[in-house]
């Protein structure tokens, strides 16, 4: 996305979070690329043939979305990490219906080696387990993951929603990513 169609994001984001319906109107032609693009980028790591496609997942992020009427939106980046968010809800959702249980059967992944371990929705499962416990210590460094990993943000980005420095991003994601390694399993990692 151009950054001049950055700023008009975020300045349609924040027209729509003081009530200006025409906002909405325009601002879905834009972000529905951006959209569908996350939503590739997650359903990219689930296993083939996996019942939710990208156009479904889109769509239910965007009715959610749509009735957070009482959101601020403050920028392009918050949009998106809450769009991220709640992508990755939906998905953890849909692989709960479908029974899964945490550790049953389920091959211990690095964080970075999620996205190559066949797309098994159970390790999405996993993963989210080891978040949220991770979230109950620290949540900046659970949300630098979300941000990072399922929302695809730069560090700069990330760190424009977090309101912190990059140096902290970088600092955070590093630990993070040792924390969640040896909470799912995968070995001696340097803890929070």
């Amino acid at each position: 996305m151009k950054t001049s169609s950055r700023g008009d994001v975020s300045t349609l984001l924040r027209a729509w979070s003081d009530g200006d319906q025409s906002a909405l109107d325009q601002l879905t032609p834009i972000v529905y690329d951006e959209l569908r693009r996350l939503a590739g980028h997650y359903l990219m790591r689930e296993r083939t043939g996996h019942s939710l496609q990208a156009t479904a997942l889109v769509n239910e992020a965007y009715l959610r979305l749509v009735d957070y009427k009482r959101m601020r939106w403050e920028n392009r980046a918050h949009f998106f990490a809450v769009s991220a968010q709640l992508m990755r809800r939906i998905l953890v959702d849909h692989a709960r219906r479908h029974n899964l249980k945490r550790g049953g059967g389920v091959q211990h992944v690095a964080l970075e080696n999620a996205a190559v371990v066949g797309g098994r929705p159970e390790n999405l499962v996993v993963i989210d387990d080891a978040i949220q416990a991770l979230a109950r210590i620290d949540p900046r460094k659970a949300n630098v993951v979300e941000l990072r990993f399922f929302g695809g943000l730069s560090v700069e980005e990330t760190a424009e929603v977090l309101k912190v420095s990059p140096v902290t991003v970088m600092r955070d994601w590093s630990t993070a990513r040792a924390w969640l390694y040896r909470e799912m399993g995968g070995g001696d990692g340097d803890g929070c």
